[in-house]
């Protein structure tokens, strides 16, 4: 209680506020950082003090030009706000809302587009408390409508910031059962809202609402309703399930706010006019697969049953991928028994025919895939057949491809479902297990291929071991090496890229497996730092840099080729290649020093 900083308190704070507006940014932001351990001493600033403090962190984070400074000040809020929740929803809140509004009635400049970027950042890093979040959530929803009712351009990238704002702050709330449930019921229904009115907007009046329903924004908006919706108690999540599922089954739009709408919602019906709506399918994505696993889906089987019928018929991509991840995420989390075989066999019967021949062939790819990664999750004994079919279309003319790309995905953790923060159902070891299963098929696949296909085969084996954990690729090495060799000679850049990216920790990690092959190795990556690629470049030299680390003995005949190889990219036109090709040609440079 008795601080002796106490009786320091003016010439501190005299010498702290005066760093804050100091020209030097390293100066400003030690003061930031003097400023958060002052701050964080209970009863140190006096009232006055406090909003001097408030004062000064709006001034940096709206008006500094460093970004350095503002993104600190910005953290520093955060830091604060929960210490002193009256001031700051009572003095920066409103100074950020003016600053939001003053800024649209100008219009969007340069540089009012950045300092609206600016406080839609610090509206975000301020709502670490529940009292600002209730402040903080109908500013940012307000900025949404009136951002959606201007059609400017750019409309469509500023929507896409206030969901990255709104997303910050749900993840903020998820600690709190109070302001996760706040948040929730705040949020979702009026993203909700609006996304229907714009699609029915764009049913009868096509020029009206259109930017909310492009790709990006609504890609935006999955974290968002996913971030908010994860961290609910069972029986709160029930309550809301309750009112979503029937909205997009059978248009109960009771629950949304403003919700006289122009016409009815019906997402799972034909008609061209019905497009915009079934787009929506994405934000029904968000909210039921990031749901509880404990928590009952309302009329589930009928849900199951228009998504896969919409994945399979629609003619928009994004909509059918959207509805096939949200047929998976759900398979996935499904009680197993009888009800998930049925409507497991009511997709094969769908797939199966798609992929033969028609028009929509892609479509039923795309569905194959994400039941595939659901069913090999969870470890259910339908994965293999439906991997069975994955490999077969490997030497498909059409869909191949596609299909050894398909191994990524099935690999890879998936940001907005199938992952275990969205509560779905993963296995601890199922990447090892897919290893053991496929690669075998994968290699004789190839063995057997024609020329023109055998590049598929060797695509998706990159696939598989770029995200294998690299002890158990280390064992696997010496049966796989020859075939990551011919990899690097196929002319598909995924493969190269996914190869090469394979191959840089092995070297490290497998220096004497990886010392046999010296020759080749050196050979192929110097080849592919001359890639039209970019990235294949950087990735290459990352290899020849990493080659380094083998026995010297093994490096020394190949120095002065390698010193030699590793010139041209020095004068690359791309400052990353540049930077990548200086460090690989001063480690050999320095082969074979002493002390080395």
């Amino acid at each position: 209680d008795e601080s002796t900083l106490l009786s320091l308190r003016a010439p501190v704070c005299s010498v702290v506020f005066s760093a804050l507006t100091d020209p030097s940014v390293q100066l400003q932001l030690v003061g930031i950082r003097a400023l958060t351990v002052l701050g964080s001493l209970q009863g140190f600033l006096s009232p006055s003090d406090l909003e001097l403090v408030v004062d000064h962190l709006i001034r940096l984070t709206l008006h500094e030009e460093d970004s350095q400074s503002s993104e600190a000040a910005m953290e520093a809020a955060g830091s604060l706000a929960p210490i002193y929740p009256k001031v700051f929803s009572g003095h920066m809140v409103p100074r950020l809302e003016e600053e939001l509004q003053a800024e649209r009635e100008e219009g969007s400049s340069q540089d009012y587009c950045s300092l609206r970027q600016r406080c839609l950042q610090a509206l975000a890093a301020v709502s670490t408390h529940t009292s600002i979040v209730r402040e903080t959530v109908p500013v940012l929803l307000q900025h949404l409508r009136e951002v959606q009712k201007g059609s400017e351009a750019g409309s469509a990238q500023d929507l896409v910031s206030v969901c990255q704002s709104l997303h910050r702050v749900a993840l903020q709330c998820q600690q709190d059962a109070e302001g996760c449930w706040y948040y929730h019921q705040t949020v979702v229904p009026c993203l909700l809202a609006m996304a229907v009115q714009a699609a029915m907007q764009e049913s009868t009046q096509p020029l009206l609402g259109k930017a909310l329903l492009e790709e990006e924004v609504l890609a935006a908006m999955i974290p968002v309703i996913s971030a908010a919706t994860t961290h609910l108690s069972p029986e709160l999540a029930a309550q809301s399930v309750s009112h979503v599922v029937p909205l997009f089954l059978d248009g109960e739009v009771s629950f949304l706010p403003q919700n006289s709408f122009p016409c009815s919602f019906q997402p799972f019906q034909d008609g061209e006019c019905l497009e915009a709506q079934r787009r929506l399918v994405a934000l029904l994505m968000a909210f039921v697969c990031s749901l509880p696993r404990s928590v009952a889906i309302p009329q589930q089987e009928r849900l199951l049953r228009e998504l896969l019928a919409l994945s399979c018929s629609c003619n928009c991509p994004f909509t059918a991928t959207t509805a096939a991840k949200c047929f998976a995420g759900l398979v996935n989390k499904h009680q197993g028994g009888q009800q998930l075989d049925e409507i497991l066999q009511l997709a094969v019967n769908r797939m199966e025919p798609g992929l033969a021949e028609g028009p929509r062939r892609t479509q039923a790819l795309t569905l194959l895939l994400w039941v595939t990664k659901a069913l090999v999750l969870r470890y259910h004994p339908l994965s293999s057949h439906l991997t069975d079919k994955l490999l077969g279309l490997l030497s498909d003319a059409e869909l191949g491809p596609a299909a050894a790309d398909g191994f990524s995905l099935l690999m890879a953790e998936s940001p907005d479902v199938l992952h275990k923060g969205c509560h779905a159902d993963v296995r601890i070891m199922f990447r090892q297990r897919f290893f053991t299963d496929n690669v075998p098929k994968l290699v004789q696949g190839f063995h057997g291929a024609g020329p023109d296909v055998k590049a598929n085969y060797l695509k998706g084996l990159s696939h598989v071991l770029n995200h294998l954990p690299k002890p158990v690729l280390v064992t696997e090495l010496p049966t796989l090496l020859s075939l990551l060799l011919e990899a690097l000679s196929c002319s598909d850049r995924v493969v190269q890229l996914s190869t090469l990216s394979c191959l840089q920790p092995l070297l490290l990690e497998a220096p004497q497996i990886m010392s046999l092959h010296i020759d080749t190795l050196v050979t192929k990556f110097l080849s592919l730092t001359s890639s039209p690629t970019m990235t294949v470049r950087i990735a290459a030299l990352r290899c020849a840099h990493a080659l380094t680390s083998l026995p010297t003995t093994v490096l020394l005949p190949y120095k002065a080729r390698v010193i030699r190889a590793l010139a041209k990219p020095l004068d690359d036109k791309k400052r990353l290649v540049r930077k990548e090709a200086v460090a690989a040609r001063g480690e050999w440079f320095l082969l074979g020093s002493p002390g080395r």
